[in-house]
């Protein structure tokens, strides 16, 4: 199998404490895997892949926890190779082999699907690669946010991690005008929202949750209200996260456990980040006019 077929991989770096719980039978040293690949569907089906390395002498390989089904080994030109199943379809035996050997099979009962949320409590030894559905953009793993742009999966070093991901989420556009400007604030969530305001003089943006919501995400124009945010729920503060994309939006993700008012206050709001940015190069500028002096720059 050529490598080369396998998509490019954001990285994210999973330390943790492997439980005691996670126990697997041993008969024969474990197996050296150059890859182990998770791939996800539409439908939440999972299907699994290990490359394990040639060897002289029969080789264990631990399967990811869950309900395995249809085992394959192949060689690299996917010709069928001998195998022997460990207990209850908890690890494969590979017999020697001078080729690499490709070991697959269907997993079930791993993924949850819960008010338009997948969940995944992902324990496995080895380094895994995750490779998602194309509708699939943003996703937590162990509750950070990820965002995968134009690529294709995560690769989880460890490996202990609750992936959570949503497909087909609402998107709402609000357009907000301010004198000649206008700018687009983007809701991303399972039910959608009611009531969008945008406030210039409290700095603040406010929307209704129609239903409890697993995530909530505001994709804010920076020029239109800028960071640090601080998030209420019905009045209440509440956790939030952001992520800076492309310099000139902020990705603000909620995780509400009800439905509510949110009201999300910035810092700084048009016009002031009009008539603020201007004072900011002034400033730096007369900070910088010593050296100019010294090395004749002006």
């Amino acid at each position: 199998m050529n490598s080369k077929i396998f998509a490019v991989l954001v990285i994210v770096s999973l330390v943790t404490v492997i439980p005691t719980a996670y126990a697997q039978v041993t008969i024969a040293e474990k197996a050296s895997q150059k890859l182990v690949e998770v791939r996800i569907d539409l439908e939440g089906n999972v299907h699994v892949i290990h490359v394990i390395d040639n060897a002289n002498s029969p080789k264990q390989v631990d399967l990811i926890p869950g309900t395995v089904s249809n085992i394959s080994v192949t060689d690299e030109q996917g010709v069928t190779k001998q195998f022997s199943v460990i207990g209850d379809n908890n690890a494969v035996l590979i017999m020697p082999s001078e080729e690499d050997s490709i070991l697959q099979y269907q997993l079930d009962d791993v993924i949850s699907e819960i008010n338009g949320t997948w969940t995944w409590d992902f324990l496995y030894l080895q380094s895994t690669n995750f490779i998602l559905p194309e509708e699939v953009d943003l996703l937590f793993a162990n509750e950070r946010p990820v965002f995968l742009d134009d690529e294709k999966g995560i690769a989880c070093h460890g490996c202990q991690m609750l992936l959570e991901y949503s497909i087909n989420e609402s998107r709402i556009y609000e357009n907000v005008k301010w004198e000649e400007k206008e700018f687009v604030v983007e809701i991303r969530n399972q039910n959608g929202i009611d009531n969008f305001i945008f406030d210039q003089p409290t700095k603040s943006i406010t929307f209704d949750l129609i239903e409890d919501n697993r995530f909530v995400t505001t994709i804010i124009p920076l020029e239109l209200l800028w960071e640090p945010y601080t998030v209420f729920l019905a009045d209440e503060e509440i956790p939030s996260r952001q992520h800076i994309s492309n310099g000139t939006h902020v990705w603000l993700i909620i995780n509400p456990e009800t439905s509510g008012q949110v009201n999300i206050i910035g810092t700084t709001v048009v016009p002031e980040f009009s008539i603020m940015l201007p004072l900011i190069i002034g400033f730096f500028v007369i900070l910088a006019m010593p050296f100019m002096k010294k090395f004749n720059l002006h």
